[in-house]
């Protein structure tokens, strides 16, 4: 499936987004794997506006409406047993269907567990991270560097967590 990250936006503020440059920072921090997957603990984190209904507040999809270059840089905590039907996605630029239809589509906490449960991964984190991955245009990200980020990584390595995957919406 293609995502079209502005299919939800005005043609004009479509058009701004297109036509603009971003620079990109690089090179990409890595850190290679201590031990084997199959020893290793993951934590789950997305940018795809995932919340917890009835526990958590969405991501603040309205002042984005009103100020289209601006975008909400918390996170939300999910409990990885929670029911799925508990989830909510409040994220402007994907559509949600599939998400709602099947959460692992996007954070896929069963198929984790799944593995696990196998043998095949050493186990998943008691918590996923969520993230709404637009910050912006240009992207502001000094939220994420400065507060959120270092949050979630001190929250994972409190986990105990050895390695995080990343699905991105």
């Amino acid at each position: 499936m293609e995502v079209d990250s502005f299919r939800f936006l005005s043609p004009v503020v479509r058009r701004y987004y297109q036509l603009s440059r971003v620079e990109k920072e690089l090179p990409v921090p890595f850190t290679p794997l201590r031990r084997p997957v199959r020893e290793s603990r993951f934590g789950l984190v997305t940018s795809g506006g995932l919340y917890h209904r009835g526990h958590d507040r969405p991501f603040d999809a309205d002042r984005e409406r009103r100020e289209p270059a601006w975008g909400d840089p918390g996170f939300r905590v999910l409990p990885v047993d929670m029911d799925p039907a508990d989830v909510g996605v409040s994220h402007l630029h994907i559509n949600a269907r599939g998400v709602l239809a099947d959460m692992n589509v996007l954070l896929p906490v069963q198929r984790f567990s799944e593995l696990a449960a196998e043998g095949r991964v050493g186990g998943v984190a008691p918590h996923a991270y969520s993230f709404m991955g637009y910050q912006g245009f240009p992207a502001d990200l000094r939220g994420w560097k400065e507060t959120h980020g270092p949050a979630v990584r001190d929250a994972l390595l409190a986990e105990q967590v050895d390695c995080v995957l990343l699905s991105t919406a």
